[in-house]
């Protein structure tokens, strides 16, 4: 599976095999040998390449289909996948919502 989700992200993402080889320092051949599985990438690898894309281990190794960012904190909210640009716009519209709120409740 990481094989497959490594050369989706990559693809996605316009990056060839030797720009990510480059940047893990690793051979174009390497990045190839996991995007079909014939090999693994050690563990360290897979952190370098989810910080890379910017996606959690669980997703790269195909635990989940959401693609939840690695470096996400407390404050983050995950969005379902098949959310839109017009969902996304009624969850910022109701955050503003909320903060206006609070602001006029510490006015009071």
């Amino acid at each position: 599976m990481i094989g497959e989700r490594l050369q989706e992200l990559r693809k996605d993402r316009n990056v060839s095999q030797a720009e990510l080889a480059t940047v893990l320092g690793v051979s174009h051949y390497t990045i190839s040998s996991y995007e079909c599985d014939r090999s693994d990438p050690d563990d360290n690898l897979k952190i370098k390449l989810a910080k890379f894309f910017d996606v959690s281990i669980d997703y790269l190794l195909g635990l989940t289909d959401e693609q939840y960012s690695f470096e996400r904190g407390k404050n983050a909210i995950v969005v379902p996948s098949d959310f839109d640009n017009d969902d996304l716009q009624q969850i910022k519209e109701y955050i503003n919502f909320i903060k206006y709120k609070k602001m006029r409740e510490q006015r009071s």
